[in-house]
């Protein structure tokens, strides 16, 4: 096969994996919002025949001699055509251990394994969702030990999301953390602050969605490129830059659950809404890791939009939708609620603060259960245990403890330590950011597009045209310091509960 034979032959996988991927996509996105609740049953036959036909279109010897065409000819073609070929050559690697009638058994599981967790976490009932989770765990192990033997399955798990991540890296860092951050946790619990009178309304599902519209806009994102629906579990989906689907859930008790939703969706939109327009449609559109992705979601949602300066544009928006429930409130009156922070069971709703620890607890019990030293059916005693140990809260049942998450029942094991390293390379971006930005200043006006520029021109804009290293020093000026990370934390909460 000659270099132009395989190049061509490139450029067709792309557009049938793109097909495929849209196709897929889609049907996860309206499976986990708009779909009837019994619709998974036909939505797996369709998925179960994609997958197949993914399979087959990646795994053939034809494709392995395109790849391998042009991974040998580096220096006689573009960049993004050779990185098209490492990254597709990555993920023919890992389907090429899985016999297909595997991949496809995978594909109608994790379908059928969302389906019964949405119930389950409805019911309260682990037992429900048990057998499901020893399923996905088995085809996990199963999946790690034919890719790399050698190494422990968390490993090879983690580092899909997480490029080079390990558990050797990642224990010192959950160590750092707790070590960090536990002593300021017990301080500020001890000097708990009430939730306001303001807060403590309902506020109207129809004038939040409203209220979302406004935020969506406020952080620039076009309703032209990106939609907002509502779901069990918020997630961000998309097929390309102009095909962008964030959602949300809404409590009439609490309008900041939702906004902060928004918020952080919205940072992952930003992300694919600003991956350069030449690398659509191929393997390199999109976050170049999970880690990196959530530096971006949690940038917003936690940086920028946590922040005093945002209070201003913020107060603005909710007086123009939510007038009397507004009045008489200050700025100063919302930095305090937006960062009122105490130990809590829900990982989505967490404050700034003590979030990084929820994210901890997971990591600890899918090693453990990966490994096999924590049974199934004992996790809900093991995830009690640790909220009582790290975080002095009790957990009253299933649906607010090991329930509450659906990444396992899409076999997303190794995906939660990506937040808490996210939340770390932000702060890192964020010291690089302020030497060359008026951050707050622009914030203050309501103006989060110099913010947004920044990180367009240092990790938007490539997708994974770049690795992920090169993007990660390129926007931190160094390597991963979980000490910036935990610094910033400890002052930003000592100033707010005069520590």
């Amino acid at each position: 096969m000659t270099l132009n034979e395989a190049i061509e032959k490139l450029n067709e996988l792309e557009k049938a994996a793109y097909a495929l991927g849209h196709a897929q996509s889609i049907l996860y996105t309206d499976g986990d919002t708009v779909a009837p609740k019994n619709s998974w049953k036909g939505r797996g036959m369709a998925l179960a025949y994609l997958g197949e036909l993914t399979y087959k279109q990646l795994v053939n010897p034809e494709t392995g001699e395109v790849l391998e065409t042009i991974l040998q000819h580096k220096e006689e073609v573009p960049e993004k055509t050779f990185r098209q070929a490492e990254e597709m050559k990555e993920s023919y690697d890992d389907l090429h251990v899985l016999p297909m009638e595997e991949f496809i058994a995978w594909q109608e599981l994790t379908n059928e394994s969302s389906a019964v967790w949405h119930d389950a976490k409805v019911r309260s009932d682990w037992k429900m969702f048990e057998p499901y989770l020893e399923k996905v765990l088995a085809a996990r192990r199963r999946f790690a030990s034919l890719k790399a033997p050698e190494k422990p399955a968390y490993d090879v798990l983690v580092d899909e999301y997480e490029k080079g991540a390990t558990m050797e890296m990642l224990d010192p860092f959950f160590r750092t953390l707790r070590e960090e951050l536990a002593p300021v946790i017990k301080e500020v619990a001890a000097r708990e602050k009430p939730v306001p009178a303001f807060l403590k309304n309902t506020w109207p599902i129809a004038q939040q969605r409203v209220f979302s519209e406004k935020i969506m806009a406020l952080e620039g994102i076009d309703p032209l490129n990106c939609t907002l629906g509502e779901t069990e579990h918020p997630f961000t989906n998309n097929t390309n830059k102009w095909d962008v689907r964030i959602t949300t859930h809404y409590h009439e008790e609490d309008p900041l659950s939702s906004m902060f939703s928004v918020i952080h969706e919205g940072g992952h939109a930003l992300y694919e809404l600003n991956t350069a327009d030449d690398l659509q449609f191929t393997c390199l559109a999109g976050g170049s890791t999970m880690g990196i992705h959530e530096s971006q979601s949690r940038f917003y949602e936690n940086i920028l939009a946590r922040s005093r300066a945002f209070c201003t544009p913020l107060l603005k928006v909710m007086r123009e939708v939510f007038p009397d429930r507004m009045k008489g409130v200050t700025e100063e009156d919302l930095y305090s609620a937006i960062n009122l922070s105490k130990p809590s069971l829900i990982r989505t709703e967490a404050d700034e603060l003590t979030y990084p620890l929820h994210v901890m607890i997971r990591y600890e019990i899918e090693r453990a259960m990966l490994s096999g030293d924590l049974a199934v059916k004992d996790i809900p005693g093991e995830w009690n245990r640790l909220y009582k140990e790290v975080l002095d809260v009790d957990v009253p049942d299933d649906r607010r403890g090991c329930l509450q998450d659906s990444h396992w029942s899409f076999g997303g094991i190794g995906y939660f330590p990506s937040y808490a390293l996210g939340s770390a390379y932000g702060v890192q971006m964020l010291r690089q950011m302020e030497k060359t930005v008026d951050v707050w200043g622009s914030v203050a006006r309501g103006d989060l597009s110099p913010a947004t520029a920044w990180l367009t021109e240092k990790i938007h804009q490539y997708g994974r045209l770049k690795k992920p290293q090169e993007i990660l020093l390129n926007a931190m000026g160094g390597p991963l310091d979980a000490t910036v990370y935990t610094d910033y934390l400890k002052k930003k909460y000592s100033e707010l509960y005069s520590l």
